[in-house]
C-alpha cells in the first residue's frame, strides 16, 4: 500500500529558489558570525555580504535557459507558489544589483560612522530584506507575496533608524513603520476580501474565478481588489502615499536611501504588476483608471516637490533626490496603468521594467556621487555641490551623466530611450492625457536637473581639497557609470524588454 504523504509531498526545485535563499542563509551566516568576530575584525562581515550578494546574483545565470516553477498545488501545476520566469529573473538581477551597490556604499559608510551603526545587526538587516525582495517577484499567491513584502519592509525600518542616538533617523523610521504598517494592513484586508470571493489565493486561479464572482459578491470583489493595491502602491512611493519619502530618506544612512529608492521601489512595482496584470486582469476597469490618476498625481507632486528644493541653497541634495524618486515613480506607473487600456498587457508593462533597470542604474549612481560629496560636507546641501568639477573632475562628469540620464537628455541617451518608451505605452492605449501630463512632467524636471548640473561646473565659493576616494566607493561609482554608458551606447540591452511578453 502506497503512502497517501506521496500525493502531498513534492520535490523543491532548489535551483529555482536560489536567489533568495543564499542571500538569507548568508544574511544568517553574518549574523551568527558577529557573535564571535571581535570589534577589530567586524568590517570582514561587510566583505562577506557583498561576496554573498555577488554569488546570489551569479545564481540567475543557470536559471536563463527557461521557466520553472516549484511549490506547485497538488494536481494544479499551474497554480504554483513560486515562478522563476523572465519578469522574475530581470527583477531579481535588478534587486540584488542595486542591494550589493548599496552594500559597496554601506562598507565605507560603516567606517565612517565611528561605532555609531552596529555593524553586524546592519549586514543582517541588509541581507534579509534583500532576500524578501529577490522573493518577491518570484511569489505567485497573495500569501508569499504579502509575506514576500513584509519581509523586505520590516528589516528596512530598522535599517533606516540603525543610527545609535540621532533623534532625526528615529523619527524617520517611525514614521517610515507606521505608513507601511497602515498600508499593509489596508492590503490584508483586500486580500481576505479576495479571498473570500475567488476562495484562493493562487494569483492564476484568482484571475479565472474572479471573472464568474456572484452578482452580490462583486462589489465586495471591487473593494478587495482596490484596498489589495494599496501596500504595494504605498512601496512605489505613489501619491498619496508618498509623504515617507522626503524625511525617511534624509534621516537614514544615505546608502540605506540609496538602497530604498530602487531595491524598496522593484519591490513595489513587481508586487503591483503581479496583481494588476496577473490577478486581476478582468478588474482592468477599476484599477486601470486608478492608476492612471496616481501616476500623474505622483509625477506632478513629485517634480514640483524636486523643483521647490531649488528654491534656497540650504535644501538637502538627499531630499532633492527623495522628491525626484517620487516623481520618477509617476513615469513607471504610466505603463502599468496603460495595460489596462490594451489587449496584450503583459507587454506593455515591459515599459516599466525597462524604465526601471535604467533607473536604478543610474539613480544608484547619483547617491554615490551623493555619498562622496557627504564624506566631506556632512549636510549634503544642493550648494556643497557647487565648483565639484575643480576638486573631483570624475565625480562631477559622473553625476552629471547621471542627471542628464533621470532628465532624458543626452548624452544620457538610455534615460531618453526609457522616456519614449514609456510615454509610447500611454500613448498606443489611447491614454494621451496621460501623456501629455507627463511631457509637462518631464520639461518641469529638466530644470532642476539642469540647474544643479550647472551647479557642479561653476567657480567654487572656496578652494576645496582632494581627498582620497576609498575603494568600495569608487567600485561603486565605476560600476555604475560603466553601466550607464554602456546602456546609453547599446540601449536595446534594456528597452527589449519593453514590447514584449515577460510572463
Amino acid at each position: 500500500m502506497s503512502s497517501p504523504a506521496h500525493s502531498v509531498v513534492q520535490s523543491v526545485d532548489w535551483l529555482a529558489i536560489a536567489p533568495p535563499t543564499v542571500t538569507a542563509a548568508v544574511g544568517l551566516a553574518v549574523l551568527v558570525a558577529d557573535l564571535f568576530l571581535p570589534d577589530a575584525r567586524k568590517a570582514l562581515l561587510g566583505w562577506v555580504s557583498v561576496g554573498g550578494l555577488t554569488v546570489a546574483a551569479l545564481t540567475l545565470l543557470p536559471l536563463l535557459d527557461g521557466d520553472r516553477t516549484t511549490f506547485c498545488l497538488t494536481g494544479h501545476p499551474e497554480a504554483c507558489s513560486y515562478a522563476a520566469d523572465r519578469f522574475t529573473l530581470v527583477i531579481q538581477f535588478l534587486v540584488l544589483g542595486g542591494a550589493l551597490l548599496a552594500a559597496l556604499l554601506s562598507v565605507t559608510a560603516l567606517k565612517d560612522a565611528n561605532r555609531q551603526v552596529p555593524e553586524g545587526e546592519f549586514w543582517f538587516l541588509l541581507l534579509c530584506s534583500a532576500a524578501g525582495a529577490a522573493l518577491l517577484p518570484a511569489s505567485r499567491d497573495l500569501a508569499t507575496l504579502i509575506v514576500a513584502l513584509e519581509v523586505a519592509s520590516l528589516p528596512a525600518f530598522a535599517l533606516v533608524g540603525i543610527r545609535h542616538g540621532d533623534r532625526r533617523s528615529s523619527e524617520a523610521a517611525l514614521k517610515f513603520f507606521l505608513s507601511s504598517v497602515t498600508a499593509t494592513a489596508v492590503s490584508l484586508m483586500g486580500i481576505s476580501f479576495v479571498y473570500a470571493t475567488t476562495g484562493t489565493l493562487y494569483l492564476t486561479q484568482v484571475a479565472s474565478r474572479i471573472q464568474h464572482v456572484d452578482g452580490q459578491f462583486h462589489a465586495l470583489a471591487q473593494t478587495g481588489v482596490v484596498l489589495t493595491l494599496v501596500g504595494f502602491a504605498f512601496k512605489t512611493a505613489a501619491v498619496p502615499f508618498h509623504f515617507w519619502v522626503p524625511d525617511t530618506y534624509v534621516g537614514a544612512p544615505l546608502p540605506i536611501a540609496a538602497y530604498l529608492s530602487v531595491v524598496g521601489k522593484a519591490v513595489g512595482f513587481s508586487g503591483l504588476i503581479l496583481v494588476t496584470v496577473v490577478a486581476f486582469p478582468s478588474y482592468a476597469d477599476v484599477w486601470g483608471p486608478a492608476l492612471a490618476a496616481l501616476a500623474a498625481l505622483t509625477m506632478t507632486i513629485g517634480n514640483v516637490g524636486a523643483l521647490r528644493q531649488q528654491t534656497t541653497r540650504a535644501y538637502s541634495a538627499v531630499r532633492l533626490l527623495a522628491w525626484s524618486s517620487v516623481g520618477q515613480a509617476g513615469y513607471l506607473l504610466v505603463p502599468i496603468a496603460a495595460a489596462a487600456y490594451t489587449k496584450d498587457a503583459q507587454k506593455t508593462i515591459g515599459s516599466t521594467v525597462a524604465y526601471a533597470l535604467m533607473y536604478g542604474a543610474v539613480n544608484l549612481g547619483a547617491f554615490a556621487v551623493a555619498a562622496l560629496v557627504g564624506r566631506t560636507r556632512s549636510l549634503n546641501r544642493i550648494s556643497d555641490y557647487r565648483g565639484l568639477y575643480a576638486s573631483n573632475p570624475a565625480a562631477a562628469l559622473l553625476l552629471a551623466f547621471f542627471l542628464l540620464c533621470l532628465a532624458g537628455l543626452p548624452p544620457g541617451i538610455i534615460g531618453l530611450f526609457a522616456k519614449v518608451t514609456v510615454f509610447s505605452a500611454a500613448v498606443d492605449a489611447g491614454l494621451g492625457w496621460l501623456a501629455v501630463v507627463m511631457a509637462v512632467n518631464v520639461v518641469i524636471a529638466l530644470f532642476y536637473y539642469l540647474r544643479w548640473t550647472a551647479m557642479l561646473f561653476r567657480t567654487p565659493e572656496t578652494q576645496t581639497l582632494k581627498h582620497r576616494v576609498p575603494a568600495p566607493l569608487t567600485a561603486a561609482l565605476a560600476l555604475t557609470g560603466v553601466l550607464g554608458v554602456v546602456l546609453s551606447g547599446a540601449p536595446q540591452l534594456v528597452l527589449r524588454f519593453a514590447g514584449t511578453g515577460l510572463f
